[in-house]
């Protein structure tokens, strides 16, 4: 049983969209309407839009749409049900039951009641003398008792079945394992733990879930790393290591690091707003991530090869998230755990402090093998500089750095910056290229997911959606539209679907909007929805037009319906061209 209409729509009135996309996005009007830069995907024009009419959005780079729930749902990684809640308890208002508690709700609180059970079992593990291995392990790491106990830090025995025997203790299931991945299902078709004799690292959200786990082999198996794999409560590449501690600090700074005990070797030293990635590279969606709790971020990766690597993928990540960029270098190619316990926390934080921008680091990872005493180690130098500088938005950066870089080799500024603005017109123009071919493929129905019919019935398919779209403007005209055109007409499930909801709901004396809407549909269907609504917002449709959306979706039925000409019989043939006529005749 879905939440009850009423509800919803009270919900939606106290829970104003722009308000609380607000403190996530900053927001310009645009006319009627509010743009911004999308918080859900990085991007340098605005293309994010907010529809105060109906309560939607939709952004038109990434396809990201829905109304304030849906909004909620992706901001915060929630449910539509904890989303409810959320806004819920923040209009003042009580959720009704409703049986869709039965569902994905209700396995996402089991899973999180289940990995919460299994960090009281590892740090138990690890506290007591089957967990030796684990504390002299972090002993040798230098970690105090209280940095352990703070994060939760344990051990997961070296025994197969351990921890499947203490949550079945608990009553949680073996699927339930299987699906919270602390456990596999064995060739005996029994559970068995899926961390063993390794050191475990909680992952726990911003609301304070453990959601995950990363465990560390103490021998020489591999990996090395294992870390939690996709599942209902856990999304690796949206995530960020100790940001629940982090953000809770009064500091406008993040210090990205490489791994869990470069994190708690800083946070140990007094350096709070230490974060890392989740065993893999940084994602667009971490940097977003990071742009919501600081304007900087300094990349503290490991001094070698991979570690450099992995910091120069990163510093464009988090230049498209709005934030500042600063590499630290650590001398002797140490990596922060090891420079903090050589040196001391002082002498790094000094560090910290004087490291330099991302534009020095990157122009300086050019220069490295280049001879600038010769013709040749100095072209190359440029060459390479060029491509650093020609990424640089700001018009102002890239004087000051052209300049340092025309004086290191000799050349005039004017020289340099012309080669640059050729560069970072080719940078705009393949960014502009692309992003119109994305429009294009998304107006013709290609790659289509959510209604893969399009592409195949384009003309039919545009049709059923401005006519979803005058419904939904027009509630009004629900009875002759509904007698003119019933559902099996429609040529495409998905907006077939739509209709019905439409429809079925507005027979029955509900208001419609996309809140309502909603809970019928998956994230990903509202957030199509929600583009339907906004690419056609500035269209006024009268009773004459709709009429002229349902024509058109009886004749593609019809040519549906016959097939090929040349396969139709003749008296088939002579009623559709009937038919025609007699539209053609009405029309006058």
């Amino acid at each position: 049983m879905p939440l009850p209409g009423s509800f919803l729509q009270e919900l939606k009135a106290r829970s104003d969209l722009a308000e609380i996309a607000s403190h996530y996005v900053t927001l310009k009007r645009s006319g009627k309407n509010l743009v911004g830069l999308c918080p859900f995907h990085s991007e340098k024009s605005p293309s994010f839009n907010i529809y105060p009419d109906n309560g939607s959005f939709y952004c038109f780079g990434c396809g990201a749409g829905g109304d304030v729930i849906t909004f909620v749902e992706k901001i915060e990684n929630l449910d539509y049900l904890e989303a409810v809640r959320f806004l819920a308890q923040r209009a003042g208002l009580t959720v009704p039951e409703s049986r869709r508690d039965d569902g994905m709700a209700k396995l996402r609180t089991r899973i999180l009641s289940l990995n919460r059970e299994t960090a009281r079992f590892y740090y138990g593990v690890l506290t007591s003398e089957a967990g030796r291995a684990g504390s002299e392990y972090f002993a040798r790491r230098a970690l105090k008792p209280e940095t352990i106990r703070h994060f939760g830090l344990g051990y997961s025995p070296p025994g197969r079945y351990a921890l499947v025997n203490y949550l079945e203790r608990k009553g949680f299931t073996q699927q339930e394992m299987i699906l919270a991945n602390v456990a596999f299902q064995g060739r005996s078709g029994r559970a068995v733990d899926r961390f063993y004799g390794r050191v475990m690292f909680p992952i726990i959200d911003l609301r304070g879930n453990v959601v995950a786990f990363g465990g560390r082999t103490l021998g020489d198996d591999k990996p090395k790393y294992l870390n939690t794999s996709e599942t209902p409560v856990f999304s690796k590449g949206d995530m960020l290591f100790a940001l629940n501690f982090a953000k809770n600090g009064n500091h406008d700074r993040l210090i990205l690091c490489e791994g869990y005990m470069d994190v708690i070797s800083m946070h140990q030293a007094g350096f709070s707003s230490a974060v890392a990635t989740l065993g893999t590279a940084l994602t667009p969606s971490q940097a977003r991530l990071m742009s919501r709790y600081a304007k900087e971020v300094i990349v503290s990766y490991d001094s070698d090869g991979p570690g450099q690597k992995a910091a120069s993928r990163a510093i464009p990540l988090l230049r498209a998230a709005g934030l500042l960029v600063r590499v630290l270098t650590i001398e002797g190619g140490k990596d922060p755990d090891e420079y903090i316990k050589a040196y001391g926390p002082v002498r790094f934080k000094q560090m910290l402090e004087s490291c330099g921008n991302d534009v020095e680091y990157r122009l300086k990872k050019a220069r490295e093998g280049c001879n600038l005493q010769t013709a040749e180690g100095r072209v190359a130098y440029l060459r390479g500089a060029t491509g650093v500088l020609a990424s640089l938005e700001n018009k102002v950066e890239r004087e000051v750095y052209a300049g340092k870089v025309a004086a290191e080799t000799g050349i005039e500024t004017s020289t340099l910056l012309a080669q640059v603005e050729s560069g970072s017109r080719k940078i705009e123009r393949k960014q502009r290229q692309n992003e119109f071919r994305e429009i294009r493929r998304q107006s013709a129905g290609y790659r289509d997911s959510i209604n893969p019919e399009k592409a195949d019935n384009l003309r039919a398919a545009s049709a059923e959606e401005a006519l979803i779209v005058y419904l939904m403007k027009n509630p009004e005209s629900v009875g002759p539209v509904f007698r003119a055109l019933p559902p099996e007409k429609f040529i495409t499930s998905f907006n077939r679907r739509v209709y019905e909801q439409i429809v079925g709901r507005l027979k029955i004396g509900e208001s419609i909007s996309l809140t309502s809407l909603s809970s019928a549909f998956t994230q990903d269907e509202t957030a199509y929805l929600a583009g339907i609504l906004a690419r056609r917002d500035d269209i006024s449709a009268g009773a004459d037009d709709a009429r002229e959306y349902i024509n058109v979706i009886l004749q593609e039925k019809e040519k549906k319906m016959l097939g090929s000409a040349a396969a139709a019989l003749p008296r088939e043939i002579e009623n559709y061209l009937e038919n025609l006529k007699r539209q053609k005749q009405n029309k006058k």
